[in-house]
């Protein structure tokens, strides 16, 4: 997870919402991602997105189902679905999206397999997201 917080670093210091993303397999780095929403102008450049894509590159295959994504804010319905269609094996989230994560609405858009655990370096993430909030709001 401490990767994954360097990964929403780098979003932060581009003024983009700060999430980001690392997949493992074998206990590997395989990918990486983080927020790119604004600087591509796409509503679907999010960390989880990014990473999906790398990985599926790196592996070269759709699945992951052998997989971790470790992620730094619960993931919106949009990245659980495309992590149901990934066959993520397993998902670790740092802080709960009380607004927007995907748990909200339904536990139901994860793949049936999937693992999911929450609150690894949860604090840490909080507050780089308020920290960055609290910027915007000046």
């Amino acid at each position: 997870m401490q990767k994954a917080l360097e990964e929403a670093q780098k979003a932060f210091d581009l003024e983009e919402v700060p999430v980001g993303a690392i997949i493992t397999c074998n206990n590997q780095i395989i990918a990486r991602g983080y927020n790119y929403v604004e600087h591509l102008n796409d509503v679907t450049a999010h960390a989880e997105m990014q990473a999906f894509t790398a990985a599926s590159g790196f592996l070269g295959g759709k699945f992951l189902n052998e997989c971790t994504l470790y992620v730094t804010l619960e993931p919106c319905c949009m990245c659980a679905g495309a992590s149901f269609l990934a066959r993520i094996g397993r998902i670790v989230v740092a802080a709960k999206d009380l607004k927007n994560g995907f748990s909200i609405h339904s536990q139901n858009i994860l793949h049936p397999k999937t693992i999911i655990e929450y609150g690894l370096l949860e604090n840490e993430s909080k507050e780089m997201l308020q920290k960055f909030f609290d910027t915007k709001r000046k």
